[in-house]
C-alpha cells in the first residue's frame, strides 16, 4: 500500500503539472491532441472539445500533447532553414506564447505548493521536538567532528538565534543548519544568563548534502509545542512565503551537489521518490488527522516545489529549455534552425539520460542496502 500512495502522489503533482500547460495552451491558441494520464498503451480515451482524453497503462505521470511539437523535426527532414509551422501549433505561436505555455507547467507545481502551505497555516498544528539546549556531539559519539566545539561553543549552551533568526527548539536548529553546509553561520546562544555570538563553520555531509555543525538534543527537554491556526488571508502571505522558502532551499541544494556530495546517495529516483512518499503517506495518520494531513502537505508541496525547479532549468526538452529557445527567437526576431534545435535537444536528452541512470543507480544501491538489513 506503501508503494501504492507514493505512486499516487507522484502522479498527481505530474498531472497538475501538465495540466497547466493544458491551460495556457488553450488561452495562447495551440491546440492540444492529447492529455493523458499515464504513458504506453491506452486504455480508455474520450475526445472532447478536440482533445484526446487518455488513461494510459504505465502509471507514472502523464503528459500535454501539443500540436506540432515535434515539427521542427518535419522542416529538418525537409531540410528547410526555418521551421514550418501552423498557426494553431507550439511553433506557430508567438514566442512569448510559448514562454507562458512552458512556464506554466512549473508554475502550476509552485501554486499547489502555495495551496498546501496555506492549508497549513489555516489548520495549525502541534509537533513535539527537543529545546534548543545543545549537547556536544564529540561528547557522545567522539569519531564525530564538532565545528560548535571549534566556534567556542559548549555543552548547555542554549541557542537563540541562527543568522539573526529566532530559534525555539532542536527542530529549528536542524532546520537552519541542513540548509547551510559549508558556509560560516552566526549562531547566538545563551549562557549563564548572558547572550553570547560565535561563528561556526559547517561541515558538508557528503552523503546527503546537508550542512552539520556537531551538536545533538538534550533528550531531557522533549516537549509539545503548538503551532495555532491563522486567519484567511495572513495565510495566504504565510502561504507563499513559505513556497518562496521552499524554492529557494531547492535551488540551494541544487548548488550544494556540486561540492562534491556523494550523488548517488544525494540524487534520488523516482523509485525512491515514491517508496519516500509512501512512506509519509503511511505513516502520519497514526497520530491525528491533523498532524498527518500537515506532514503529507509539507512533504509533498517541497517535492511539487523541486519538480517546478527542475523543469525551469535551461536544459532542452524541460519546459526551461523550450523558454530559452523562445527567449532567444524573441530577442533576435529569428526563427532558431531545425538543425541547431535537433542537436540541442539531443545533448538534453542525454543529460536527462544521465540524471535518470544516477537516480536509478542510486535508487538500487538504496533498496539493496535495505534488503541486505
Amino acid at each position: 500500500m506503501k508503494i501504492l500512495y507514493g505512486l499516487f502522489c507522484l502522479i498527481f503533482l505530474i498531472i497538475f503539472h501538465e495540466f497547466g500547460h493544458f491551460i495556457m495552451a488553450k488561452i495562447c491558441g495551440v491546440k492540444v491532441e492529447a492529455f493523458s494520464v499515464g504513458f504506453g498503451p491506452i486504455l480508455f480515451h474520450k475526445k472532447i472539445k478536440g482533445t484526446d482524453f487518455r488513461l494510459s497503462l504505465i502509471p507514472l505521470g502523464g503528459y500535454c500533447g501539443m500540436k506540432g511539437e515535434k515539427e521542427f523535426q518535419d522542416s529538418l527532414k525537409a531540410g528547410l532553414d526555418h521551421i514550418e509551422a501552423d498557426p494553431d501549433s507550439l511553433y506557430g505561436v508567438h514566442p512569448a506564447k510559448r514562454i507562458l505555455i512552458a512556464f506554466f507547467g512549473p508554475f502550476a507545481n509552485f501554486f499547489f505548493s502555495f495551496i498546501c502551505f496555506t492549508i497549513i497555516a489555516l489548520t495549525g498544528y502541534s509537533y513535539y521536538s527537543y529545546s534548543s539546549k545543545i549537547i556536544l556531539a564529540d561528547e557522545i559519539y567522539p569519531e564525530i567532528h564538532s565545528a560548535a566545539r571549534e566556534a567556542g561553543l559548549e555543552s548547555g549552551d542554549k541557542i537563540t538565534k541562527i543568522n539573526g533568526k529566532t530559534i525555539e527548539t532542536f527542530s529549528d536548529i536542524i532546520s537552519e543548519v541542513v540548509s547551510r553546509p559549508d558556509e560560516d553561520i552566526k549562531i547566538t546562544v545563551e549562557r549563564n544568563g548572558e547572550e553570547n555570538d560565535f561563528i561556526v563553520h559547517s561541515d558538508l555531509d557528503k552523503a546527503s548534502g546537508a550542512g552539520k555543525i556537531g551538536v545533538t538534543a538534550d533528550t531531557e527537554s522533549l516537549q509539545k509545542y503548538e503551532m495555532e491556526s491563522i486567519s484567511f488571508f495572513p495565510a495566504l502571505v504565510k502561504g507563499l512565503k513559505e513556497s518562496f522558502n521552499a524554492l529557494g532551499l531547492t535551488v540551494k541544494g541544487i548548488f550544494t551537489l556540486f561540492k562534491g556530495v556523494n550523488l548517488n546517495k544525494a540524487v534520488s529516483g523516482p523509485a525512491r521518490v515514491v517508496s519516500l512518499m509512501g512512506d509519509v503517506v503511511d505513516e502520519s495518520f497514526k497520530t491525528t488527522f491533523r498532524e498527518g494531513l500537515v506532514n503529507i502537505l509539507n512533504f509533498i508541496a517541497f517535492i511539487s516545489i523541486s519538480l517546478c525547479f527542475m523543469n525551469l532549468l535551461p536544459v532542452p526538452i524541460l519546459d526551461g529549455g523550450l523558454i530559452l529557445f523562445a527567449l532567444i527567437e524573441l530577442v533576435t526576431c529569428r526563427k532558431l534552425s531545425p538543425k541547431v534545435l535537433y542537436y540541442i535537444q539531443f545533448l538534453g536528452l542525454a543529460f536527462i539520460a544521465f540524471l535518470f541512470i544516477l537516480g536509478l543507480t542510486g535508487d538500487v544501491k538504496y533498496f539493496f542496502g535495505l534488503f541486505k538489513k
